[in-house]
């Protein structure tokens, strides 16, 4: 029998009712984006209740952007440079020297809408302002005390102040963070900015520069929404699915839990129905609301039957079902809510073996790889499509976990359905660092640890805003782990009640940890910080330097080449950086943090840069090598020595060199190939210090009929075969096969080698293709150095769908090896590169006698675009699309 049938038979009478109700339009909700106007306190006089009058004239004050921050709204307006270019942002005056009135600005906006006719209530949402506020409207000032945090939504019903002749005006007056920290240099400044609850990168890091207004503005969305006489809120959709599953097979029965939180704010109690709606199913319950109340209401259990499982990236699909909530009075719908839920289950245990925690998804252990988020971009600058690209490309990565670092925010819904529909999985810190809240003792900081420890000032406001941010997100199926800070826990008096009271209640599914290298998720039994290292490595540490078991930080390149490096970098100081200790860095590449980033070394062995352009092609031959050697050497460990590493970091919100898979223009650079082709589901690879062969799986299957085929390749491209052979993998699991070590040394010793290993499926299909490039004896690359050109390698170019275009590298059989070619789609008549677009592969280099298939997506189609192919020993050019 159905769960709809077990209901009683009151229940399935209300619901055959609920069929036939009729629906007002709810959920009526639109956005405020546009036409605001803004205007600095110091030349404004008049008051709010003047100022929110709709006879105020706004003639002279300036266009606003919003969502935005005062200083977005400044750069919209030409009055400051853009501070992500050469030095601009030391000309944009910094708040702690102006002081905090410098950026307090008034913003107002003129809207319609009528006083309903049918007692219905209107309500004006604010889902972020940074940091404090008062709210004007029509006259009237809305907030009955101050709006102040930067994490923590607010609703007013807004019903009584609406105009009659429905002509409205919303003045907001928002105040910069009260203590706004001094950029003295210090990762956070002087740490006084955590004294607020908001943001600490703003005042500076070691991989950012100050944000000058340290993000004052109306930051996030502002909507105006109509409902009924009751407003739904927060529902809660909760996902159980017991037992081990598998992808694509029939699933046994998965137990849906939801609830609402109803609010009443009328003086009379309101009689109704809650009901939601999944996969055709309708769950209900009556209820009656107290005047002037808020209630939570939960529904009974829904047993959904074979459901559509969310499984993380490269596992499976990221299965959404639509979910509708509805609170229905006297036959009419009086709200309504849309919540996308996928149907998964986050489990955790601890590993004896590694001495660290593993997660499960859907009963399936999968091992974490994962990359470190600060923000998409430092200016608050959101949006969906660059949200959907990021997100895109962490998938395209094979990566299946971004962790949000400390320092910065909550993220937004956005970015979680982006995650939800590419199947990353989220480590969400809350809004702690070691670094700001007292962890070490720091000269840069102005006051001493026990006081930083006790950061920020409100504790109170800290609780309300993560109570409120837990509400905002937690129906997304990507969220997996809430941490409490950055490499320190929160205060006592915080961390107790969120930990034990706040989640339990508000959420209670997901693995909660202390701080990001808490030890009860990596054990550190190496001592030091418990996370690390960072910058580039020699690739045998990775492989055979044993570090911490759940490592949540470790990495850091990431320059971009010459294309990348000149968007932010003015002519005059695009110069080959330095390559002597002896010499001084140029002023902007510091500006912009390259410096520790530590290519020097790594470089010079291909050969010290003729000048720039060359400086950024083998910056790019080091990031390859470095993020794949990076993830091949802790998958090798797999469930021995680790059970999850974190890249840190993947990306960057401003114009920096370190720690980037691609730079803030949203182009990639090797980095991101090089980790894309490491970190395959299935995967073949050489360890650098004993050459042996690895096979790695990371699937829930055991993988059989695979033919290993490996080649050694002199400089000059002729061939040695090595092997040719069946093997196979059970499923989650490293497994060693031969070392070739001895092969490569021999043929090697003079100009190094190149080793192409694949693995074929029974089809003779590639499952792992991976090509390496050895030094010689000395660990110079003098064979690269005189590589003959593979002027012959052939190219085809053609558009195999909308929005995506086909490239084929073929190089004949008696050529040298077509060696690190990157492609690139790029407008026809600039030459510049088309962004953000997606390749399945790049700087691929093509043996002898075989063929590489590249499949460019998200092609421009309004925009007449070429292929641009450029190599190490192939020379640039351009490519029409057929």
């Amino acid at each position: 029998m159905s769960n709809f049938l077990k209901l009683n038979l009151k229940q399935f009478h209300l619901i055959l009712m609920l069929l036939f109700v009729q629906q007002i339009q709810a959920q009526n909700q639109y956005e405020l984006n546009s036409a605001w106007k803004c205007n600095p306190i110091k030349s404004t006089k008049e008051s709010g209740e003047l100022i929110s009058s709709p006879s105020f004239s706004l003639h002279n004050w300036k266009t606003a952007v919003v969502p935005g921050t005062v200083l977005t709204s400044m750069l919209a307006n030409k009055e400051v440079p853009d501070p992500f270019y050469g030095m601009n942002n030391e000309k944009i005056p910094d708040i702690y020297n102006t002081g905090r009135e410098y950026y307090t600005y008034w913003f107002a906006k003129d809207f319609k809408e009528s006083i309903p006719a049918d007692g219905s209530e209107v309500w004006l949402k604010f889902r972020g302002i940074n940091y404090s506020c008062d709210v004007f409207l029509n006259g009237k000032k809305v907030n009955q005390k101050v709006f102040e945090g930067m994490f923590l939504r607010q609703s007013f019903n807004i019903t009584k102040f609406l105009a009659k002749d429905g002509n409205n005006r919303l003045a907001v007056i928002v105040y910069p963070p009260y203590t706004v920290g001094n950029a003295n240099g210090g990762q956070g400044g002087d740490g006084t900015i955590a004294k607020n609850v908001s943001l600490q990168y703003t005042a500076g890091w070691d991989w950012i520069r100050p944000i000058r207004d340290r993000n004052t503005g109306i930051w996030d969305k502002v909507y105006i929404e109509k409902t009924g006489k009751v407003n739904l809120k927060d529902p809660h959709i909760i996902t159980l699915v017991p037992e081990k599953r598998m992808p694509d097979a029939i699933q046994k029965p998965a137990i849906i839990k939801a609830s609402a939180d109803l609010e009443n704010p009328s003086s009379q109690k309101v009689e109704g129905t809650l009901v939601y709606t999944m996969d055709g199913m309708k769950v209900a319950k009556k209820v009656i609301l107290p005047p002037n109340s808020t209630t939570t209401v939960s529904l009974a259990d829904l047993s959904l039957k074979n459901p559509r499982l969310w499984w993380p990236a490269g596992y499976g699909k990221q299965e959404l079902y639509d979910t509708k909530f509805e609170f229905i009075v006297n036959d009419k719908v009086s709200d309504q809510e849309a919540v996308k839920v996928g149907v998964r289950e986050i489990q955790t245990d601890w590993n004896a073996h590694t001495a660290s925690r593993q997660v499960y998804v859907n009963g399936q252990k999968v091992f974490i790889k994962g990359g470190n988020w600060i923000i998409s971009d430092a200016m608050l600058r959101f949006t969906d499509e660059r949200y959907d690209a990021e997100i895109r490309f962490h998938r395209d990565m094979n990566l299946n976990l971004i962790r949000i670092w400390g320092g910065a925010l909550v993220e937004r819904p956005e970015f979680y359905a982006a995650c939800d529909k590419y199947g990353m999985l989220v480590f969400q810190d809350f809004w702690m660092s070691g670094d700001c809240n007292g962890r070490w003792v720091d000269p840069m900081k102005k006051e001493d640890q026990w006081t930083r420890r006790n950061y920020p000032d409100n504790h109170q406001l800290f609780l309300e805003s993560a109570a409120d941010m837990i509400k905002m997100v937690r129906n997304h199926a990507s969220l997996a782990i809430w941490c409490g800070g950055n490499e320190i826990t929160p205060p006592e008096d915080i961390l107790v009640p969120l930990r034990d009271e706040i989640l339990p209640k508000l959420d209670g599914t997901r693995w909660f940890i202390d701080y990001s290298n808490s030890d009860e998720m990596s054990f550190n039994s190496l001592g030091g910080n418990g996370d690390g290292p960072y910058g580039i490595q020699p690739l045998d540490v990775f492989w055979n330097q044993r570090t911490f078991p759940f490592n949540s930080e470790v990495g850091s390149v990431g320059t971009g080449d010459y294309e990348s490096l000149k968007r932010f970098i003015p002519k005059e100081n695009l110069v080959v950086p330095y390559h002597d200790a002896n010499q001084k860095p140029d002023s902007v590449w510091t500006y912009h943090t390259y410096t520790g980033v530590g290519y020097n070394e790594f470089i010079n062995p291909y050969g010290k840069p003729k000048d720039i352009k060359d400086f950024g092609l083998k910056a790019q031959l080091v990031n390859y090598d470095q993020y794949r050697g990076l993830i091949e050497g802790f998958s090798s460990h797999i469930w021995d020595w680790y059970t999850g590493v974190i890249i840190w970091k993947t990306q960057n919100p401003w114009t920096a060199m370190r720690g980037q898979m691609y730079d803030y223009y949203l182009d990639p650079n090797a980095c991101l190939y090089g980790l894309r082709n490491g970190s395959e589901l299935v995967h073949i690879m050489a360890n650098p210090v004993d050459g042996m062969l690895m096979m790695v799986n990371n699937d829930f299957k055991a993988r059989r009929n695979l033919m290993l085929v490996a080649k050694a390749y002199k400089i000059d491209g002729t061939v040695k075969e090595i092997t040719q052979v069946f093997t196979y993998i059970e499923a989650s699991s490293v497994k060693k096969i031969l070392s070739v070590k001895k092969i490569l040394d021999e043929i090697g010793a003079e100009d190094g080698s190149f080793l192409s290993l694949q693995l074929l499926d029974e089809n003779k299909q590639i499952v792992s293709d991976n090509m390496y490039w050895y030094p010689n004896a000395k660990g110079e690359y003098t064979g690269l150095q005189k590589m003959k050109a593979a002027e012959n390698l052939k190219v085809s170019v053609k558009s195999i769908a909308s929005g995506k275009v086909q490239v084929t590298l073929t190089n004949p059989a008696n050529n040298p090896i077509a060696f690190f070619n990157r492609v690139s789609l790029v407008d026809a008549t600039s030459k510049e590169r088309i962004l953000p677009v997606f390749y399945n592969d790049n700087y691929v280099s093509i043996a002898p006698g075989a063929e590489k298939t590249i499949i460019i997506d998200n092609v421009p189609l309004q925009t007449k675009s070429q292929v641009s192919i450029e190599g190490w020993n192939y020379a640039l050019k351009y490519f029409n699309v057929n």
